[in-house]
Formats: C-alpha cells, structure tokens, sequence
C-alpha cells in the first residue's frame, strides 16, 4: 500500500536495524513507535526476505521533508510477529488520513506475496473493499546482489516469487474482475530486465521474466485489460554501500542524459499514466530512467 498527500516533497533514507539481542529489539520497537506518531508521515510499505532467507518488515515513512524513512530488520519470527503491530498501525494511519481527505478512498490489505493461496485472497479482499477492481500495480520486490557461483536455491526462489510468480498469479486472480471494470496493470520492471546488472543474476532474470509477462498478459487478457510495464533505472540507492557506493553513484548519473537520479514521484507517474491515461496503450514498457538505457 502507498499513498502520498497533496503538495508534498518525497524524502526517504534508509536504515536497516540489526537486532542480535532483546534489548536492541525494545529499541527498534521503541523507534517505530516515535515514528508511528511523527506527524509528517504520508506512507508505508512492505515486508519481505533478506539475501539469507530471513524475513524482515520495511516501513517507509514519506514527509514533506528530510526524515528517516525505512526501517527494517533481520529477525527471528518472533521479533517479526513482534513489528507486524507497528507496521499495520501505521498502515491504519495512513489509510486513515487518506480517507479524511477522500472519504471511503483507502483501505489496507495484507498477505504474504510468497504464499501463492494468499494471492486470491488479497484480491478478493481489495475487490470487497470497494465492490470493483479497476488496477492492479505489481509493485513489491526483493532486490540483492547473487553472485554467480554463490547462488543459494532460496535466493531464487525468493528473487523469482516477489518479482515473477506473485504478479503472475495476482494478475490471474484479478483478471475476472478487472475484464468487468475494463481495468489495466502495470508491472514495475527494471532497466536491467533487458540489460543484466552484474551481480544481480537472479534479480536480472526475474525482472526479465517480469518484462516477458507483461507482454504475454497483454495478449492473454486483451481486449478488455490492458497490460504494461514502468522500468525504473536509478531512483533510490541501497544504504549498504557495497554494490552503489559513492563513485559508482557518481558513475551512473554521467552516464545519465538527464544528469540525475529520478524520484519515487517521477516512477508513480509513469505509473499512473499507463494505469488511466493510456487507453490505447498495451504491451509496453515504458523506461523511467532519464535516458540511462541509451548508454548502457
């Protein structure tokens, strides 16, 4: 779930938290819950697995101005069960000022996007929530470096579930519904579906295969839906530093047309484009990377 008020400038800053003991556990609870209550906070997101297998919760508080934005954490499943609270309460919030702006325009769903029986009930969850369905954006994803010849059977499976299987079978969920609502998805790519990131084998190729679905659900699910795809180049960094780090950054916006990075805002428009303002737009997918692809 995301959402963003009217007039707002997007800041986001990562940090992750490790959590080797109790007390460092107290904590981070202890810091989601200040920012729980930081008045400025317009959205949140979502959960997922670290390269080892571990899960994590990741909370993106969005203000209108610099603010520490991500928290997540590698934990036991206690530890994970013990966030889930902090992260649905401010889910709530969100949803909660986005509906005293537009009554009855937000609501919170939640599942595991690994767990393909899920899939159909987050569907019908959000479908019961408004009596219709009119998109789908397959947005969430795990992102980490593979390196060949170390690639570990849950990395693939992890890679493959959030950025392939799950928009798959999501968008077979949804399909009845979105042909009555003549509704669209957009799939969010990555640049380097066509051109691979060293390091990022499994990654590359999920988002591949993401670029291929897009293609191949246009077909399936034409003419009623349409299908296409945003692909995003350098947007936010990574915090850890060992694959980004500040000369690389540096590389990679000269390499950049537009001589920057893009914003969250810039992908959410391109978005939102594809989703209501293309109608005669199917099987696309439109780069969000200021030029980037044409020098890589």
């Amino acid at each position: 779930m995301a959402g963003k008020a009217a007039n707002f400038d997007i800041a986001i800053k990562e940090l992750r938290v490790q959590t080797p003991d109790l007390q460092a556990r107290f904590q981070r609870e202890a810091l989601l819950t200040a920012r729980l209550e930081h008045p400025n906070i317009v959205s949140v997101h979502e959960a997922g697995r670290w390269p080892n297998g571990e899960p994590f919760y990741t909370m993106k508080l969005v203000a209108g101005r610099p603010l520490d934005g991500v928290i997540g954490a590698t934990d036991t499943l206690n530890d994970r069960l013990a966030l889930l609270p902090h992260v649905i309460a401010v889910a709530d919030a969100l949803a909660a000022e986005l509906n005293a702006a537009r009554a009855a325009s937000c609501t919170v769903v939640q599942g595991d996007l690994l767990d393909v029986a899920a899939l159909g009930r987050i569907v019908d969850a959000a479908a019961a929530a408004f009596g219709r369905l009119d998109g789908l954006v397959n947005n969430a994803s795990s992102f980490y470096a593979t390196p060949f010849g170390a690639i570990a059977e849950r990395q693939w499976d992890d890679l493959l579930g959030t950025n392939l299987r799950a928009p798959l079978f999501l968008a077979q969920a949804a399909a009845a519904r979105l042909r009555e609502a003549r509704g669209a998805i957009v799939n969010v790519i990555d640049i380097h579906a066509e051109r691979p990131l060293k390091d990022f084998t499994v990654y590359s190729v999920a988002k591949a295969g993401l670029a291929g679905l897009t293609r191949a659900l246009a077909v399936e699910l034409a003419p009623r839906v349409r299908v296409n795809g945003a692909a995003p180049g350098a947007i936010l960094w990574p915090d850890d530093g060992r694959h980004f780090d500040p000369p690389e950054r540096r590389r990679i916006t000269r390499q950049t047309p537009l001589g920057r990075t893009g914003s969250p805002d810039e992908v959410a428009g391109a978005v939102k484009y594809l989703l209501f303002d293309a109608p005669f737009v199917t099987g696309q997918v439109l780069a969000v990377d200021g030029g980037r692809g044409l020098n890589l």
